[in-house]
């Protein structure tokens, strides 16, 4: 793409103007490519005179819900995240005057790297054999990020440092229950557990920065079967690292599960390892007891159902179109983050 032609979202001149002013690494003008994936922000891969390449980020169009893209915290995250080792891309230049072009954006540095989004990926991006390093690698950079001092670091206020769990369980029941008439669907389980882990809830311990939605999808996975960066920093916030932890194992295979893990996930083909091993390798690099991991696991199978309900919900409701969807199978599962949820609970 050129620059005659406007990238969605994107006034060209005004933007490579207010660059040229603040980001003295990169020479303007530049050629745009579009970037798909990002929880729909506007990105654009951008290559400089001299060939440098570095990525912009925006919102999308239009009305957005008050704290849904907020670039800002992206920025803080990645700024802050530079000097660890936790990999993140180069924070270059952050614009808050939406007169230059409409909204907030970014510009960070381009990782050579590639997501993981199905099993198709992997098989095509990760050899077999270097399958487990890339486990490895994916606990450690998530263990070296729990490791971190958000006071130290400069993100102490990123978000509320106590009752993370306590508070997301009240948000994901709020939308499980005001979705029941419109998704036409209840589950008497949803309430049960709901209620289960509010009574069991153990004590979270000091907060650190938790991503919110790490996994191969939001990882750029580098030629050497690493992870070389971590992206889409937009939810992250402060709370219980186990809960981060539990979120990103439940993506991993364990034989012992009621209901298999679907054929299509990233980590579905062979040579991945099992979720306690990602786990016990945790709690030796961390040092933190993960004793009560069953109760986490369970927390974000329910978290997910109550995630999948909404989005069934507002299918059903024709706020989203449903053309392409196949509302069956989201229907199922729902009632398979249900199953897995209630699994765990009676491992506890």
């Amino acid at each position: 793409m050129n620059t005659k032609t406007d990238p969605e979202g994107y006034q060209v001149a005004a933007v490579e103007a207010w660059m040229s002013d603040n980001i003295p690494e990169l020479v303007a003008p530049f050629e745009w490519t579009r970037l798909e994936g990002g929880h729909s922000n506007l990105t654009y891969m951008l290559k400089d005179q001299l060939g440098k390449q570095a990525v912009i980020r925006r919102p999308p169009q239009g009305e957005l819900l008050p704290k849904a893209h907020d670039m800002s915290r992206e920025w803080a995250l990645i700024s802050a995240l530079n000097p660890t080792t936790v990999p993140v891309p180069a924070a270059y230049g952050f614009c808050e005057n939406p007169d230059v072009t409409g909204a907030w954006f970014y510009v960070m540095g381009a990782i050579d790297g590639k997501p993981l989004y199905t099993d198709d990926d992997t098989n095509r991006l990760v050899p077999e054999n270097e399958r487990e390093a890339l486990c490895h690698s994916f606990i450690d950079v998530l263990a070296d990020l729990h490791s971190l001092d958000p006071d130290e670091i400069g993100l102490g206020d990123l978000g509320k440092k106590e009752n993370y769990v306590g508070r997301q369980l009240k948000t994901w029941y709020r939308s499980w229950t005001s979705s029941i008439e419109h998704a036409q669907y209840d589950d008497p389980r949803a309430h049960d557990l709901q209620q289960f882990f509010i009574d069991n809830m153990p004590d979270q311990g000091m907060a650190r920065v938790v991503h919110g939605d790490y996994g191969f999808h939001n990882c750029l996975i580098g030629a050497d079967c690493r992870v070389a960066a971590v992206v889409d920093w937009e939810i992250s916030t402060l709370g219980d690292p186990l809960a981060d932890l539990a979120y990103a194992l439940n993506q991993f295979p364990d034989a012992n599960d009621a209901v298999p893990q679907t054929a299509e996930a990233p980590t579905s083909p062979a040579g991945f390892m099992p979720r306690m091993a990602l786990a016990e390798r945790y709690a030796e690099r961390t040092g933190r007891d993960i004793s009560g991991l069953n109760f986490y696991l369970g927390y974000n199978r329910w978290k997910t159902a109550a995630i999948l309900h909404g989005v069934y919900a507002r299918y059903m409701a024709g706020q989203k179109s449903a053309e392409g969807v196949d509302l069956d199978r989201l229907r199922s599962r729902i009632d398979v983050a249900l199953i897995l949820a209630q699994q765990e609970v009676d491992r506890i």
